[in-house]
């Protein structure tokens, strides 16, 4: 098979860090905010029009509260299980590696009986059979597996529970049910290509009410508290942060949150554009899909195709009488041969996952170059195959 003539513009494929928006370069940074107290009046207004930036651009209600936390997604999303977990029942749904990792924080740190709802990659837990008068822990978008909740899912308005959801990568990439959640978390480097280790903490009023109403029973690390003397810390939601934020990262993410401000793309505009963009590079991986007969999606049913994480596997007969630890190689060596052109970086598959690949298609990725490196893709596995 021919080499394709058309590299991708960016070769950046990661699912996190993921790309950098189009035009980025350092010049954004020459306005940070450094060798100051992140404490001083300037710095807690970058902080807070961070928070601001964020709530406007994704759509967040506005009686919801917005902040940042340390230890990126994970941090806020732990922030969020010890803080409020332990007052009600617990369902915890996990179809992947970071939904099992919070599993286990439930079940064997905070030794919470919960009720676990499990399926495997490619698959969705039967979401019509959760009780969502417990409380309730689950990924809108499954990074490691490609798997999302399909389009138009929303825990019931009457719930009596709350609804913990991370969607790392899902905020700003595909649309989130926020009057239906009662906690939401994400990092900056996901969808918004940013920097790490910051993390983002939405609450609504029925989890602020939780979290003045009730102490868990455990002791609470100091990176965790939301709470001091059974109120809310509001600063944390007006741009105090619990512990010292880059502030060149701050000022990085500032300017991703303009760029999709200001983005216009399909006839859409800010949000909706981010959107447009990601359904734009999963079309490009459903043609490529349709037109090979090697390769397919991850996940099991197209409803539930992540916009963001695309996850694939090879399904060629030949493929499926290797072990699994050959099917890994092969998978890697595929990686391998894009790397050494400079054509794709980092986009095998998750390593607990099965081998395959994964497309970071998020809406700092420009469909075009999706559409390119489709093309190199099939190049190197017709060239891995025939060595």
């Amino acid at each position: 098979m021919q080499k394709p003539q058309v590299k991708p513009r960016c070769p950046h494929f990661s699912s996190g860090p993921t790309s950098k928006r189009p035009g980025w370069s350092t010049d954004v940074l020459s306005n940070a905010w450094l060798g100051r107290s992140h404490r001083a009046k300037g710095g807690k207004e970058r902080l807070k029009q961070a928070i601001d930036l964020s709530a406007e651009v994704a759509g967040i209600p506005s009686d919801y509260l917005v902040g940042i936390v340390p230890a990126s997604d994970t941090g806020a999303f732990e922030c969020a299980m010890w803080s409020l977990l332990g007052a009600r029942p617990v369902t915890a749904l996990a179809w992947e590696s970071f939904g099992q990792g919070w599993v286990t924080d439930i079940t064997k740190q905070l030794n919470l009986d919960a009720t676990v709802m499990k399926a495997g990659y490619g698959q969705l837990p039967d979401l019509d059979q959760v009780n969502w008068d417990h409380d309730v822990i689950f990924t809108w978008n499954g990074t490691t597996s490609g798997v999302k909740v399909p389009d138009g899912f929303a825990p019931p308005a009457g719930r009596q529970g709350l609804a913990l959801c991370d969607a790392t990568s899902a905020v700003f990439g595909m649309p989130i049910a926020w009057e239906r959640l009662d906690v939401v978390t994400w990092s900056w480097q996901k969808c918004m290509g940013s920097e790490a280790a910051h993390g983002m903490l939405v609450l609504s009023p029925r989890a602020v009410q939780r979290l003045e109403s009730y102490t868990p029973t455990w002791p609470v690390p100091k990176i965790f508290r939301l709470t001091k003397a059974g109120k809310l810390i509001a600063g944390i939601f007006e741009g105090s942060t619990i512990n010292t934020p880059s502030m060149l990262a701050v000022e990085d993410y500032i300017d991703t949150l303009n760029w999709a401000k200001s983005l216009t793309y399909d006839g859409c505009q800010g949000g909706e554009a981010l959107f447009a963009r990601s359904r734009a590079n999963l079309k490009a991986v459903e043609d490529f899909v349709a037109g090979n007969d090697w390769i397919d999606f991850l996940a099991e049913k197209p409803e539930t195709n992540s916009c963001t994480s695309i996850c694939l596997k090879v399904t060629a007969e030949w493929f499926g009488r290797l072990s699994s630890q050959e099917q890994a190689d092969f998978c890697k060596k595929v990686v391998g041969l894009l790397e050494a052109e400079k054509v794709a970086y980092d986009f095998n598959a998750y390593r607990d996952a099965p081998p395959g690949f994964r497309f970071w298609g998020g809406p700092t990725v420009e469909p075009s170059d999706t559409a390119a490196v489709l093309e190199w893709l099939a190049w190197a596995y017709e060239t891995a195959r025939a060595q």
